[in-house]
């Protein structure tokens, strides 16, 4: 197997074992880290000359609905009713197959370049296997790690027809993806399965998929988003845990709605629980869940949620949830009486942690991804040190989480194979501008299908 050493300027592990360095070394065998830190000696095949660079894991996405990468900004200024009035009810029905792909690799590529090496790809809006196929030939074409998450549409009803909310996931769909495609799990994109959950679906409805998700062996994640007038199933979470149906094996996203009571017996059942700050600031009555979770003593993890709304970089979404959960403990504590905190409540470290390690830990996968940690897989980001917005590095950790964006990302090595280096995308430049024409032409007809008309301010 090719060996690459990579000379780091300054090395950020979130591995405790091999720690935080200045001139440190990364030996890579294959698609897995064999060493890192100090005094690596080896031979290799190839060098990477990152000593003027932040060597880092790379960033993770734990939830996105990729497939909506060509309608960037078109809803920076609606609230949730818009969204789903404007998405699921309207442009999301005139998707086919092939608009699907085209926004999952013009979405992942987007991801790469801004130093995302995993995404969890949370794809609900697929009525045919054909959908569903070609939408993850999306994934495999731009070289990303991926969680598949296998989702269903959410249609007006018309008459005569049963709603969304009482339809189980079918099961023909993702049995045929389970045996077929993702008959392994030791590929670059695995299966997982995006369910209804009792927000969106009935309790009947939630059991059974969750039950369907373990048959198959996979990891499932479910929108937790309504208040609880709203709910389809409310409370249902809790009876889910006392069916034992509820545990490291499924992913709660946003979750910002849910009480304590509900909230707290999620977490000590080993369930996984998602913000996405950026989009929950935007137009949520209730704030993001991080403070919460943590404070059960659950990791919290953190993604980026939808395009339409806010960015795709998880650089600013990894420092809105830092500000947030800072800003939310200062006032927490001085609405409780207590003295000002003596130090920073929340560390910039953690922050990281979400988007590296709590982010794999959400998605099963923190014994492969989310460090530099020999014997983990080679997903790996380095930062221009020497940009101005960067430049002089004197933590660099705190460089990540406080000063960094997507414009510093210089290379990106994903399962040891470099996707970026020196600033440039290794996706042939003729095939990219080809897709971006393509990806166009799908939104316009989309969009003229859907009667719908973005606002100019």
């Amino acid at each position: 197997m090719k060996r690459t050493l990579i000379e780091c300027g300054w090395l950020v592990s979130m591995d405790e074992a091999v720690g935080d360095h200045r001139n440190a070394r990364i030996l890579i065998e294959g698609s897995r880290i064999v060493a890192a830190g100090k005094g690596i000696e080896a031979d290799a095949d190839a060098v990477i000359d990152a000593r003027d660079k932040i060597v880092m894991p790379g960033l993770i996405d734990a939830h996105i609905h990729t497939w909506q990468a060509g309608l960037r900004a078109i809803g920076s200024e609606w609230l949730g009713p818009d969204y789903h009035k404007n998405i699921h009810a309207n442009l999301a029905t005139h998707y086919g197959p092939e608009d699907n792909y085209l926004g999952n690799l013009i979405g992942a590529l987007g991801q790469i370049d801004g130093g995302v090496t995993t995404i969890w790809d949370w794809c609900h809006n697929i009525t045919s296997l054909d959908h569903a196929e070609r939408s993850v030939d999306g994934l495999e074409e731009s070289g990303i790690r991926a969680l598949f998450a296998h989702g269903t549409a959410k249609p007006p009803t018309r008459p005569g027809e049963l709603p969304y909310t009482h339809v189980p996931h079918p099961r023909d769909r993702i049995e045929a993806l389970r045996k077929g495609r993702f008959a392994s799990d030791d590929r670059l994109v695995t299966l997982s399965m995006a369910i209804l959950g009792p927000h969106w679906g009935t309790y009947e409805v939630a059991e059974q998929d969750l039950r369907l998700a373990r048959e198959l062996g996979l990891v499932s994640t479910s929108h937790a988003t309504r208040r609880i007038p709203d709910q389809v199933a409310p409370g249902g979470y809790g009876k889910l845990v006392k069916a034992g149906l509820i545990g490291p094996d499924h992913n709660l996203v946003h979750g910002n709605y849910i009480e304590d009571e509900e909230l707290r017996p999620l977490v000590e059942a080993g369930a996984s629980i998602t913000a996405t700050v950026l989009v929950e600031l935007h137009g949520h009555a209730a704030e993001p869940v991080t403070l919460r979770v943590r404070r059960f003593g659950g990791m919290p993890s953190i993604g980026i949620d939808v395009e339409p709304i806010v960015t795709g970089e998880m650089f600013r979404e990894m420092q809105a949830a830092l500000l947030h959960a800072r800003w939310a403990s200062l006032r927490d504590n001085a609405a409780a009486g207590n003295p000002p905190f003596q130090s920073i409540p929340i560390r910039s470290r953690e922050a990281l942690t979400w988007a590296t390690i709590g982010n794999a830990r959400a998605m099963g996968m923190e014994d492969q991804i989310g460090s530099i940690t020999p014997g983990k897989k080679a997903d790996i980001v380095m930062l221009r040190a020497n940009d101005l917005n960067l430049f002089p590095v004197h933590d660099p950790l705190l460089s990540i989480t406080d000063q960094a964006h997507a414009g510093n990302v210089d290379t990106v090595i994903i399962d040891g194979v470099v996707k970026k280096q020196g600033g440039k995308r290794e996706f042939p430049d003729d095939v990219l501008e080809r897709r971006k024409t393509e990806l166009l032409a799908s939104i316009d007809r989309i969009m003229r299908a859907g009667s719908f008309t973005v606002k100019a301010a």
